[in-house]
């Protein structure tokens, strides 16, 4: 199984490369080992197969995990995981499960053709698109990987939903922990 992703990853690597080189002796060396690699592919497929998944256990559970986090009026229990004492401390009831401060609202990538562009700095060759950073709508560039968390949490003088930015590492669960 581990060469068959290996082989995948290879291949994805030599054909999002095919085209952008003009000389032509090096598109027939890629196209050469690409070619190759398409044919150890299918080998390593004829070989091994595809794993036999009946149940399709792991996609049911993700759809349960999407109907979840969809609830409007799911209630949950928020804890920080304290470091000094291995143990979970309850910091209030919030709604859902909280958003992961990485997670952007738009696509953070977008295709441009930077020939049209006047100006663009964006090397592709002649008419090839490029794939740039996409700015989210409040004009920032959010990261693409952080630890901390938004949580629609419920105030505990007012019992109104407000917002609040975590960055310990946190437990979200949908029943009291003890």
């Amino acid at each position: 199984m581990k060469k068959i992703l290996i082989i995948t990853v290879v291949i994805c690597f030599l054909l999002s490369g095919c085209g952008l080189l003009k000389d032509s002796k090096k598109n027939d060396a890629e196209s050469r080992q690409a070619k190759a690699t398409t044919q150890l592919l299918n080998e390593a497929n004829r070989e091994i197969g595809m794993p036999n998944v009946k149940n399709f256990q792991l996609k049911k559970i993700m759809k349960l995990v999407f109907e979840a986090c969809d609830q409007e009026d799911l209630i949950c229990y928020a804890y920080i995981k304290s470091d000094y004492q291995g143990k979970l401390m309850f910091i209030g009831k919030c709604i859902g499960y909280g958003v992961p401060f990485s997670a952007q609202y738009t696509n953070p990538m977008k295709v441009i053709n930077p020939d049209t562009l006047p100006g663009q700095t964006y090397y592709s060759g002649e008419g090839v698109p490029v794939v740039i950073p996409q700015a989210d709508p409040s004009g920032l560039y959010p990261p693409t990987s952080s630890s901390a968390t938004w949580l629609l949490m419920i105030d505990p003088e007012t019992k109104k939903p407000r917002l609040v930015y975590l960055e310990p590492e946190i437990v979200v669960s949908p029943f009291k922990l003890h």
